[in-house]
């Protein structure tokens, strides 16, 4: 080949590379790139000192001789060399990572939690990175895992959590925020206040005549499904009805959830004339749902749904349901595990109660 194709080569390495003149323009720009990465030792090598010398300069976690610094500056400065910022967390035992541990990223609140994280972290130059623990029963799995790759804090919907492991977070120094539980000693807690909210939607329905008011929740075991459900009960004695004789399906939060829980409500005698679902993606299935049996939303089913995501004003009819503030919970999230990382905060354990907000739509 011609000894042209790869002069930068030879001239930065001391061989001669043996690809052809085809990879010539890449061989260049590979060299060229090459060329700029100047790490400690390259100092180390110009300023006659060891790279240890060039990380105690850097840090400034030794007292160095004012010389010996002196040349080493001069060789940071002539090298153009910039410390990875990542080992620099490292040697600083962070790791620069926020994790949020969701159960589904099928339900548009949860990026929407994530968004709002990264309104806070990504100023701080911190890396959000989401965990879909595929399921309530999988989390702790997924807690351990991030525990083991040394993140730096954990935002997670506790959903199947076992105290076992929020105390193992707590006993390996993670600072920890959960989302709608109860306060975890150790942690801190964000939430909203579901059983008011989910009471609100039911006290609307019942002023506007339904009487046959059914619950459509999640998973039996989750703390949103559960809080809800107290709401629902509580709107129902409130108005002179038996809370225990609203009928109750358990599900999936997930639109075809919501979908098998409506068929299973639709077939009781009598039929719920109205269902809350303990969130939007379950209360579009009920309108599915409707839809194919022939029933008119809301005059023969009314359905309400939880959390207002996007979709909620965009299906028709649009969905009546409880504004949670996804993007904000996010931001206080965030915030609260900074407060921890930077020693703002020690041994007392916080919660931020966010509002919430009924938007009446016409599926009621």
């Amino acid at each position: 080949m011609s000894s042209s194709a790869c002069d930068v080569t030879r001239n930065l390495h001391g061989h001669v590379c043996v690809c052809g003149p085809i990879l010539a323009c890449w061989c260049k720009t590979f060299c060229d790139v090459r060329s700029t990465m100047v790490g400690i030792r390259d100092v180390a090598e110009a300023a006659g000192v060891s790279a240890s010398t060039v990380s105690q300069v850097v840090t400034g976690k030794r007292p160095v001789a004012a010389t010996t610094r002196a040349r080493v500056e001069d060789a940071i400065a002539r090298l153009d060399y910039r410390p990875h910022p990542g080992a620099a967390q490292l040697r600083g035992g962070r790791s620069g990572t926020i994790a949020l541990v969701v159960p589904t990223l099928e339900n548009p609140f949860y990026p929407l939690v994530a968004a709002g994280m990264q309104d806070i972290l990504v100023p701080r130059d911190l890396l959000l990175t989401i965990t879909d623990s595929s399921g309530p029963r999988r989390s702790d799995s997924a807690i351990r895992r991030l525990v083991s790759r040394r993140v730096d804090g954990i935002v997670a919907a506790p959903f199947g959590f076992s105290t076992e492991t929020l105390a193992e977070l707590r006993d390996a120094g993670v600072p920890f925020v959960t989302l709608g539980a109860a306060p975890v000693p150790g942690g801190d807690l964000v939430h909203t206040d579901d059983v008011e909210g989910a009471r609100e939607v039911t006290a609307h329905l019942l002023s506007r005549g339904y009487r046959r008011i059914a619950f459509l929740g999640g998973d039996e075991s989750a703390t949103p499904t559960r809080q809800r459900l107290e709401g629902v009960r509580s709107a129902l004695a409130a108005a002179g009805g038996d809370p225990a004789a609203a009928a109750v399906a358990f599900t999936d939060f997930t639109r075809e959830g919501g979908r098998q829980g409506t068929r299973e409500l639709l077939a009781r005698d009598p039929a719920p004339d109205a269902i809350v679902a303990a969130n939007d993606l379950m209360a579009i299935g009920a309108i599915d749902v409707a839809r194919e049996q022939g029933l008119r939303v809301p005059d023969d089913l009314a359905v309400t749904g939880y959390d207002d995501i996007e979709a909620a004003s965009l299906i028709t009819p649009s969905l009546t349901t409880v504004e949670n503030p996804a993007r904000e919970i996010g931001r206080a999230c965030a915030r609260l595990l900074l407060e921890r990382l930077d020693g703002a905060v020690e041994n007392v354990t916080r919660t931020v109660a966010l509002s919430h907000r009924l938007i009446i739509r016409e599926s009621s």
